[in-house]
């Protein structure tokens, strides 16, 4: 059957023909991919009689079309056209050009004499534009920057799909895989090489995630480049997140890896001069000396052997101990903690001014006590962290000097004010007087 032919076919039988593919006639109505396809006729028909045939013949087409669409001009002349393409043969030649007017890739203009592009053959060039550059090497990351190119472009004009997007992200997710594969690998090799894919790889990412952002902000309202912008969004920070795990799988290889002696030569080394060795099998040339001898085992030597392996390794049975014998206990002592002798002190003048009553007592003779030069700061603050025990019948029923000093009969009445003391150490002290216990008012 003629290209032609199995066009105006396809063309005929439209949906239905490929529902008749399908299982369910109704799946094939319900998809929104198929029904863009069957919407794009005249495309998939031309791309079908491009493609239709032997490889060298599709070679042929492709190189007549991609030539023809480079030229950037609106006619083409016969005469230009074998003047560009001469170096084929006459029949080769309108072998080629008869299939592009048959897909209508090229049409001819009778009044004008010459060929022209029509649009769809602007359409089928974009398509096929890939092919007239170098294949990117997928090691420097050039698949990844086209379609991130094709991505950030299709953003600028504001045409991106949701079909670009989803290729996209499943680049990125693919790339993810091949990194994880080689931080659990565990080589260091691998992981070396990985890591500098990772680098490219987030570098580029990186360059476009100002796009990306774009993309994933202004997809509102579209729900199929809205999951796909969120997938997209979703793939390159699980992308991104992967160069903590490099990082400490790398400081595990470090870890691991073992220096020769003092030579500084270490087994990345030994690895890396291994690989590169050539025939490596040359070096066991003479490395034994003598030929590996078998021994001879008699049956009673083994079972001796396997019994005596038996006996040494197997476990011992628990002895009965018996409980230990009496013991005297240790004599011991029991010694309170010691206090302060300041404490002693103030109870003793404490006890000592109640012996005289009549005379007022002021705060600042208790702290300072009957040698105020030789007090220093550190006593007159426990002194007066001291005071407020005064009449506390909590800390009264206190044996020791804590509820001696409690017991005292003497309270505390603070001033609402400060006096200034000749003393080195302390400069000024809250003003107040101790009153015998039979003048406090509160009491």
């Amino acid at each position: 059957m003629q290209p032609s032919e199995l066009a105006d076919e396809e063309q005929d039988g439209g949906v239905g023909a490929i529902a008749d593919f399908f299982r369910d006639a109704d799946a094939a109505q319900d998809s929104p991919l198929l029904w863009l396809l069957t919407r794009q006729q005249p495309l998939t028909q031309a791309l079908s009689g491009l493609f239709h045939g032997p490889a060298a013949l599709v070679q042929l087409r492709l190189w007549v079309f991609l030539q023809l669409a480079s030229q950037g001009e609106a006619q083409l002349p016969r005469e230009r056209i074998a003047e560009l393409l001469h170096a084929l043969r006459p029949e080769a030649l309108e072998t080629a050009l008869k299939r592009l007017r048959e897909v209508g890739l090229l049409a001819w203009d009778e009044t004008q004499r010459s060929y022209a592009l029509p649009a769809l053959a602007q359409r089928v060039a974009g398509l096929l534009a890939p092919l007239t550059s170098q294949a990117p090497d997928e090691d420097d990351g050039g698949e990844l920057a086209a379609l991130l190119g094709q991505v950030v472009g299709a953003n600028q004009l504001g045409s991106v799909d949701a079909g670009q997007v989803q290729l996209l992200q499943a680049q990125l997710a693919r790339l993810h895989g091949e990194f994880a594969d080689a931080i659990a690998s565990g080589s260091e090799f691998r992981l070396r090489e990985a890591r500098k894919r990772y680098d490219r790889a987030a570098q580029l990412i990186d360059r476009a995630s100002a796009a990306i952002s774009a993309i994933i902000g202004s997809s509102q309202g579209h729900i199929a480049l809205e999951r796909a912008a969120r997938g997209l969004g979703q793939a390159q920070s699980r992308l991104l997140a992967m160069a903590s795990q490099f990082n400490r799988a790398l400081q595990q290889v470090d870890r691991q890896r073992v220096t020769l002696g003092t030579t500084g030569i270490t087994s990345t080394d030994v690895k890396r001069w291994l690989q590169a060795a050539p025939q490596l099998q040359r070096m066991l040339q003479g490395a034994l000396a003598r030929p590996v001898m078998a021994t001879t085992l008699a049956p009673h030597e083994l079972l001796d052997v396997v019994e005596a392996e038996f006996e040494r390794d197997r476990p011992q049975p628990e002895q009965a101990e018996e409980l230990p014998s009496a013991q005297a206990a240790p004599a011991g002592s029991l010694s309170a903690v010691a206090l302060p002798r300041e404490l002693t002190e103030l109870n003793h003048l404490l006890s000592s001014w109640a012996a005289e009553p009549g005379q007022q007592r002021s705060v600042a003779d208790a702290l300072l006590g009957p040698r105020p030069g030789a007090t220093r700061y550190a006593q007159l603050a426990y002194k007066a962290q001291l005071l407020p025990l005064l009449g506390d019948p909590q800390a009264a029923v206190l044996p020791g000097l804590t509820g001696e000093l409690a017991r005292q009969p003497w309270r505390i009445a603070w001033l609402p004010e400060a006096e200034a003391l000749a003393h080195d150490q302390v400069q000024l002290l809250s003003r107040g007087e101790l009153l015998p216990a039979k003048e406090d008012t509160n009491g």
